[in-house]
């Protein structure tokens, strides 16, 4: 099979690795990929989004998948068009996309399925932000209504701050704080069937003990020793098969990864947010430990036949990730830093998400620069492995967090 997959960062990367380890995958490629990705696939220099010029390199290459991995593409519409070009995609129509591309939307089709979640206003204007802001309370919780690169919330107890966030966004939906462990879970949906991979914890806030803005993710780990038992069947009957049995009822059946970003609170898990493809750092982990071979998976779910196959498996044992993020991340990260990979420990290794080659140099070229993933027989492991791998990296003003899955290992 050949597949041809979208983006460049260290969600692409992972997927990338998974599909190159997947003896059904003869030709694998990537657009418009990264130097690490470059190392396991032909990297072509395409607009990810373009959906013209994506469908014009899927026919040019001859591949038989194309695989969108971020929502910026997904939400412009490129999956609809290499559907157009009646080649196999693994990634949600524009349509379906909203539910990460409108947090308004989201709220919508959750509360017409009857999922549990906060309570939310939509706002267009600060007389309605300071309204909704006085019936929740803090810590207030305002989110941008678009698409922010895992930016656009913030949770705050100041509502100075809360309202400084609204201020820069054209229409921002408040909404109710919910208190609980946060988990992911992740569901393969082929428009009516979904299958659950395994969940993953992510951690959010740029700096140790959850302090800072939030990022796009400081790290992630799998499995979660301390979830709940039956966990991830009580998301999926109550969460994502409903939200996709309504995406379809709307007519934009959902065709790819739903993402269920969850609190776990004492009423039991509600949705925080939606996202329309893997969550990044949380696929590194995820996809690490995945045994299912991933080309057919993905390519079933594309097909519409996810219903003819066995449930995704799961390798024993347990994978950490790391992010080393680039001097100024989150808000102005330095772009041109050279890069120094030593000898990595055994179990672990790095996925690239923002880096360059200049003049035969590997250079940082954006905020959170490489994923380094351990792993182990268990949680504690595999996070020393990982800490141990961040230790052979040199890179001037980078910075990681010293606690991603801390708690987890020394339950």
């Amino acid at each position: 099979m050949r597949v041809l997959v979208i983006g460049s960062g260290g969600r692409e990367h992972a997927l990338c690795r998974a599909l190159s380890l997947d003896p059904a995958v003869s030709g694998l490629h990537c657009a418009p990929g990264n130097p690490g990705i470059a190392e396991l696939a032909a990297v072509h220099d395409v607009n990810p989004l373009s959906g013209a010029e994506v469908v014009d390199l899927a026919v040019q290459l001859g591949v038989e998948l194309v695989v969108v991995g971020p929502e910026a593409p997904l939400v412009a519409g490129v999956a609809d068009c290499v559907r157009a070009a009646d080649i196999p995609c693994f990634g949600p129509s524009s349509g379906a996309a909203r539910i990460e591309g409108s947090k308004a939307f989201a709220k919508e089709v959750m509360v017409a399925a009857g999922v549990p979640t906060a309570r939310a206003f939509t706002c267009d204007s600060p007389n309605e932000v300071l309204a909704a802001l006085s019936e929740f309370g803090a810590p207030y919780v305002v989110k941008d209504d678009g698409l922010a690169a895992g930016k656009g919330v913030v949770v705050t107890s100041s509502r100075e701050e809360a309202m400084s966030h609204a201020a820069g966004c054209v229409r921002v939906v408040v909404e109710e704080y919910l208190d609980g462990p946060e988990v992911s879970v992740f569901a393969v949906c082929d428009g009516e069937t979904a299958m659950a991979l395994q969940a993953a914890q992510d951690f959010k806030r740029a700096y140790d003990d959850d302090g800072g803005p939030n990022t796009g993710g400081m790290g992630a780990y799998t499995p979660l020793p301390w979830a709940p038992d039956g966990l991830v069947e009580r998301v999926m009957t109550e969460i994502v098969r409903p939200t996709v049995a309504e995406l379809a009822k709307r007519g934009t059946p959902y065709v790819g990864v739903l993402y269920a970003g969850l609190a776990l609170t004492p009423r039991g898990p509600g949705v925080i947010e939606f996202n329309a493809r893997l969550g990044d750092p949380e696929a590194q982990v995820i996809l690490d430990r995945l045994e299912t071979p991933l080309a057919g998976l993905l390519m079933a779910a594309a097909t519409g036949r996810l219903a003819e196959q066995e449930p995704p498996r799961f390798r024993d044992g347990a994978a950490v990730a790391v992010v080393v993020a680039s001097e100024g991340y989150p808000a102005a990260p330095v772009s041109g830093d050279p890069i120094v990979i030593g000898d990595l420990p055994d179990g672990s290794y790095v996925l690239h998400a923002g880096t360059a080659v200049k003049d035969g140099r590997l250079v940082t070229n954006g905020g959170r620069v490489l994923n380094v993933v351990g792993t182990g027989k268990d949680v504690a492991e595999a996070r020393r492995v990982a800490y141990e791998a961040v230790g052979q990296i040199t890179l001037r003003g980078a910075h990681h967090r010293s606690d991603i899955a801390l708690r987890a290992a020394q339950a």
